[in-house]
């Protein structure tokens, strides 16, 4: 790990290898990625982190936007001098790869958007981001945790990961009230990026796992079907975080994108 400001940085294979950036989801962290590591580090140079206020990285005053979000993607890939990269974001990280593309196309080889979405919060979902910030505020997180993470899963593989679904949690768990209410305020802030879609000049690949009920496959065709030339690749038995419940299947689909 080497430290980037607040952000804790983890650095996988050579730098002679193309450059892969992942961006993990709500409220997770950059250990959600370990498998896709696993099967790219040796022809590519992957690169993860921990969001603010998320696993290692510092909190700060929890004041946090998805602008400053975008701000910290940008200081990580500059202080490791990537000028040029393809990357891959997951639910939360998919909100903020999108308004990175809006902000500073060029730099972009390829997208990968894993269960996420372009829109902003519509009303509903901003009462109900409130509504969890109060309950975090009055319960800690250990309880947001224990209720959000398993509506996020496909319920079979909570069995079927085990030990590993317990570590996870227990990391997760780990993660302070103030990052955790900072990235509940940059969700609830971010800007719609529904008209970004159009303008991805780029290889993208959308990946939805065929289970997931937080952004659903039909959301997410929608999304590709504005992309030009946007794959969608429906991910089987997998909810919310099919990289981490379907390894396997999302690791081959990203091997062929990014080979091809």
């Amino acid at each position: 790990m080497k430290r980037i400001g607040d952000i804790a940085v983890y650095e996988h294979g050579s730098k002679d290898n193309p450059a892969i950036i992942f961006v993990h989801g709500f409220p997770m962290s950059a250990n959600m990625w370990k498998q896709q590591v696993d099967a790219l580090w040796q022809t590519h140079y992957c690169i993860t982190y921990d969001l603010r206020g998320l696993g290692n990285s510092s909190p700060g005053d929890g004041q946090h936007t998805m602008e400053s979000f975008v701000d910290d993607f940008f200081a990580v890939l500059d202080e490791l001098q990537v000028a040029k990269f393809s990357a891959c974001g997951l639910s939360m990280g998919g909100y903020l790869l999108l308004r990175a593309y809006e902000r500073w196309p060029e730099r972009f080889e390829k997208l990968i958007l894993c269960d996420t979405r372009s829109q902003a919060d519509d009303n509903s979902a901003k009462i109900s981001r409130s509504q969890n910030i109060k309950r975090v505020t009055a319960e800690g997180n250990e309880a947001f945790v224990d209720s959000f993470i398993p509506s996020c899963v496909y319920a079979p593989n909570i069995t079927k990961m085990g030990a590993e679904y317990e570590a996870l949690l227990l990391e997760w768990r780990q993660n302070s009230v103030v990052g955790i209410k900072g990235c509940l305020l940059a969700i609830m802030s971010r800007t719609d990026t529904t008209h970004v879609l159009e303008k991805i000049q780029i290889p993208s690949l959308l990946l939805c796992g065929e289970q997931d009920a937080i952004t659903p496959a039909v959301g997410m065709m929608g999304m590709a079907s504005e992309i030009p030339g946007g794959e969608l690749v429906i991910v089987p038995e997998a909810g919310h975080i099919a990289p981490l419940e379907n390894p396997a299947y999302v690791n081959e689909a990203l091997i062929s994108f990014l080979k091809a």
